[in-house]
């Protein structure tokens, strides 16, 4: 059973901070083991990852073989049935035609003092993108990772996708094709990310490396976070469901379920005004464990982590709600559009009854690649900014030299730092003379 909260308890500050710093999931320490996988990846190049590879995933590759062939490509997509093909093609469409609409424009002015001033945006060169592998891989990141790089104007975009046993997901393949991804390599772990960020004779570097990934994953990221940019470091998935009384319990059950399946390390929490609504969804819940394929990890993950919380109103709800910052969160109440106003912290927004986090995962638009942990404070998800830069540009005119040169120079000399002084006064005396 999920832990019941209950506003108007005493001891539920103490309970619900309990809740918020309970740890989710098992983090090896896999530091040591990952820096010597990078340090040999940067040593011998394509013959450590060819070596890892046959090691971790089991197969066998060479140094001609670690990248897919756009023939292999083409037999895999071949094997995509047609209906799976046009979910694919409507969901890279709204994928597409939504992050198109989060670039940012070019500005500049001249101001008062005659200067020229703006910036400029312009996308990272090259971006990996890492994708778990084997048949249980999700074509469904590819295609949130690799959009909003294109759409950025990323030009060289190379995928990294593990094949244990030599399983290939033939729709990975068919997402990468829609999304217009370059390169696909069949190598993964920590190995496939050192090759990313440095480079091997088979594998050229990267700027930015984006996509989610094992523990191993996770902290090759973190090691080479510097020489190339990240995404982030994403944790156990999440959603928080906020519901009145005027909602079906076993659409709310299906909701926090959702989530639940994805790992045993996932959290979902529902928060309501009605005491009686949360016992019939906590019920709705354990009847679609009976028969839910993936009840083993979803039963789990609603037994160890999931929360069921009753407040005295929806404005109580929306301070927990911030407090806890979800991944996801639902507002399944008459007004959702008043309480997301409320709800400030929340990597997505799922308004009304009828806007399942599902539709999120897959084809609403919006990039499913969301901050965890409680880092939706202070983090965004995944879009094309992530792949762009902004240059800032500035032409001083003899005019605006003269007006704000001096300035400058004054606090060059107030910081001792005479030849940045010294830079501007050399120009301000030839316009004097």
């Amino acid at each position: 059973m999920p832990q019941f909260l209950d506003t108007a308890d005493p001891d539920f500050e103490t309970d619900f901070v309990a809740l918020l710093a309970a740890k989710r999931e098992d983090s090896p320490d896999v530091d040591a083991v990952v820096a010597e996988i990078i340090a040999d990846v940067r040593a011998r190049g394509d013959d450590a990852v060819i070596e890892l590879t046959q090691r971790f995933d089991r197969v066998t590759l060479t140094p001609d073989s670690l990248r897919f062939s756009p023939d292999e490509i083409a037999r895999a997509m071949e094997q995509v049935t047609p209906d799976d093909r046009t979910a694919l093609e409507l969901a890279a469409e709204r994928i597409r035609a939504y992050h198109v609409r989060q670039m940012p424009q070019d500005e500049e002015w001249t101001d008062a003092s005659g200067a020229t001033l703006g910036w400029r945006w312009s996308a990272v060169s090259a971006a990996g993108l890492y994708v778990p592998g084997g048949l249980a891989s999700y074509p469904s990141s590819v295609l949130m990772n690799a959009i909003p790089a294109k759409v950025a104007g990323v030009g060289r975009l190379a995928i990294a996708v593990p094949t244990p046993d030599g399983q290939v997901n033939p729709l990975v393949l068919m997402a990468a094709h829609l999304s217009g991804v370059d390169e696909v390599y069949r190598i993964g772990g920590a190995q496939a990310i050192a090759a990313l960020a440095y480079g091997t004779r088979s594998v050229a570097p990267v700027d930015k490396i984006t996509g989610p990934g094992n523990a191993f994953v996770a902290a090759a990221k973190r090691r080479v976070f510097g020489k190339v940019g990240i995404d982030m470091i994403a944790g156990p998935s999440e959603i928080l469901v906020i519901a009145d009384r005027d909602n079906d319990p076993d659409w709310i059950a299906l909701d926090l379920l959702s989530q639940a399946e994805h790992d045993e390390s996932a959290q979902s929490i529902l928060i309501t005004d009605d005491v009686g609504f949360g016992r019939a969804v906590a019920d709705a819940v354990s009847k679609r464990l009976e028969t839910l394929e993936r009840r083993a990890i979803a039963g789990a993950s609603w037994r160890d982590f999931g929360a069921i919380i009753t407040v005295r109103d929806m404005d109580e709800a929306a301070a927990l709600s911030n407090r806890i910052a979800p991944e996801h969160l639902e507002l399944c109440v008459a007004d959702p559009a008043a309480l997301s106003q409320k709800t400030v912290h929340a990597g997505a927004i799922f308004l009304g009854q009828y806007t399942p986090e599902a539709i999120g995962d897959y084809v609403g638009g919006p990039n499913h690649v969301l901050p965890t942990a409680r880092s939706a404070r202070f983090s965004s998800g995944l879009s094309v900014m992530d792949f762009l830069k902004r240059t800032t540009l500035s032409q001083m005119t003899p005019k605006a030299l003269r007006a704000i040169g001096p300035a400058a120079a004054q606090l060059a000399r107030s910081e001792s730092l005479e030849a940045h002084g010294l830079s501007v006064l050399a120009r301000l005396e030839r316009l004097n003379d």
